[in-house]
């Protein structure tokens, strides 16, 4: 009697066990909680003689989970101030292609010296053996 209780014991704990893996009995479909965004709401358009959308074409108006995920992290686009749009004006447009042209052999680039080297070249640390030091100490 006990070797059959034991035997039913060790099936149904390895029958209630097996739902707690990827595999098994109760293995099933689940939907992927990351995939599921927010819908605009729904509201009353003012004007009553707009055109139905076009089965399967985007929804207007509509911002890019991405959009909202960068608006969400970093906020909105910041007021700048007169002087910062001067200098980004004078600044003009970078050229679209310059990561690709700083990788080539070709372009030429300045020597900036040996503490220069030595400081790209430096190891990465912590920051513990840094030392500071002001003129006039």
């Amino acid at each position: 009697m006990r070797k059959i209780t034991a035997i039913l014991l060790a099936s149904a704990t390895t029958v209630l066990l097996s739902g707690c893996g990827a595999g098994g009995l109760f293995n099933r479909v689940r939907p992927d909680e990351f995939a599921v965004q927010r819908q605009a709401p729904l509201f009353t358009p003012p004007d009553y003689a707009l055109t139905p959308p076009q089965p399967g074409a985007p929804r207007p108006n509509t911002r890019s989970s991405q959009q909202e995920a960068t608006e969400a992290l970093f906020g909105a686009p910041a007021n700048r101030s007169a002087v910062e749009r001067a200098a980004v004006g004078k600044a003009g447009t970078p050229d679209a292609s310059i990561r690709s042209t700083v990788a080539d052999p070709k372009t030429n680039t300045v020597d900036k010296g040996d503490v220069t080297k030595a400081i790209v070249a430096a190891p990465q640390g912590d920051g513990r053996e840094a030392q500071t030091r002001t003129p006039g100490q």
